[in-house]
């Protein structure tokens, strides 16, 4: 095995000379041989990484240098440690694969760990049973791009996230694949952050959970086979658009729950074969505009608490319920313009709507929100029965949640 000492030798032979231009350091397998290659550089050089399996203590990027695996570059935590920390603002980590990183319950581990840095670059790097695949603290304006993380956790308290933010700002999250995480992608206490193109699958827990974190924006990702979906918490101004919530079933699973959400826009999504679509809870001011539900159990679970909301042009077809509610009075949210595949009225004046308002909420469905146990009957006649009930005196069900202008064809909003 080629000693480090040797291999930084023949790199530096070929290095132009003059410490004023960036030097390439090119390492190979050997005791420590990455670490010495760190501390023998400048800031601005790159170290390239050869080919083969490297078991060293954990590295220390504290000067801004780019770290570039050549295929079959790995590096390995022997399930006993963190492999790669950054202190220093502008490193790059790209081309490299980590694995084997431990649980520990005395520290968070990462297969790459960035702390209080900023204008950080990590990509295409693959991640393979790391409990923490890529964990940014305290950082801002990094860029976390096209990597594939894939854990193998079996158990919520012993497992941690694919990608895991802890206050941190500027961060563009794009185009990576997370599975079999605990949660895919974890926001917490940040701000101003883009996450975009990614597929999160297969995780444990959440494919995005997402806590007091305001002015982010999470667009055309994929949410789907996660234990109980997307979960956005504590938080204001969230673009969600183009998303794709889908397959997340369970007892407690939801394509998304909102809980004590504000301001906020959901549009152009498709939530399709969740338990529950939309979970709403103390969310106020939420714009639900142009998306698809298609074959969830509960399209829209709606709680009394939430304020304002309005749901306009979505469509809602193949639901066992629409829409669903905890209370019996009046609603402050508003829906309106929506296409429904169980309505059955009329249009004398050819505009495309119907001249009957439309009740979404069924009575049935308040019947299993106030007794879960009343779901054996929904196939029934007794439950058929009330359905026509409902339609004759729309009045059991809440007053507010009216769609007055249901639209009687599906809306094409992909089209504008």
């Amino acid at each position: 095995m080629r000693r480090p000492a040797a291999a930084l030798a023949l790199a530096f032979a070929l290095a132009p000379a003059g410490r004023a231009a960036a030097r390439t350091i090119v390492v190979a397998p050997g005791p420590g041989a990455i670490s010495a290659a760190v501390r023998a550089a400048a800031p601005g050089d790159t170290i390239v990484v050869g080919a083969g399996v490297y078991e060293e203590p954990t590295i220390l990027l504290d000067r801004p240098v780019v770290l570039l695996g050549r295929p079959g570059a790995i590096l390995d935590g022997t399930r006993s440690r963190g492999i790669l920390r950054v202190t220093a603002d502008g490193v790059v980590v790209r081309g490299l694969t980590f694995r084997n990183v431990p649980e520990s319950y005395v520290e968070d581990r990462a297969g790459i760990r960035v702390e209080n840095a900023r204008d950080c670059d990590i990509e295409g790097n693959r991640f393979d049973n790391t409990i923490f695949g890529i964990y940014l603290a305290g950082t801002t304006d990094c860029v976390v791009a096209r990597n594939v993380l894939r854990g193998r956790a079996r158990a919520e308290t012993s497992s941690g996230n694919g990608i895991h933010l802890w206050h941190a700002a500027r961060i563009r999250i794009l185009d990576n694949r997370i599975s079999g995480h605990r949660d895919g992608i974890y926001f917490e206490f940040v701000r101003a952050s883009l996450i975009e193109g990614n597929v999160s699958r297969g995780n444990l827990r959440y494919g995005l959970h997402f806590m007091f974190s305001d002015s982010c924006r999470y667009l055309r990702n994929v949410f789907a086979g996660n234990g109980a979906g997307v979960a956005v918490m504590y938080t204001k101004h969230v673009d969600m658009e183009g998303n794709r919530f889908a397959d997340n079933w369970g007892s407690a699973s939801y394509g998304l729950l909102l809980k004590e959400i504000a301001d906020s826009r959901i549009v152009h999504n498709v939530f399709a074969r969740n338990t529950i679509g939309i979970r709403a809870e103390s969310s106020d001011r939420i714009e639900v505009r142009e998306n698809d539900f298609l074959e969830n159990g509960w399209a829209v679970k709606l709680m009394a608490d939430c304020e304002a909301d309005g749901f306009t042009r979505n469509n809602f077809l193949g639901n066992s319920f629409d829409v669903a509610t905890n209370s019996s009075v009046t609603s402050l949210s508003r829906f309106d313009g929506n296409h429904w595949d169980t309505y059955r009225g009329y249009d004398l004046n050819h505009d495309g709507f119907g001249d009957a308002p439309y009740h979404p909420v069924r009575f049935f469905a308040v019947a299993v929100e106030a007794n879960e146990a009343a779901l054996a009957l929904m196939r029934s006649p007794f439950v058929e029965l009330l359905d026509v009930a409902e339609r004759l005196l729309p009045s059991l069900t809440p007053a507010g949640l009216v769609d007055r202008h249901p639209a009687l064809r599906r809306i094409d909003w992909r089209q504008g």
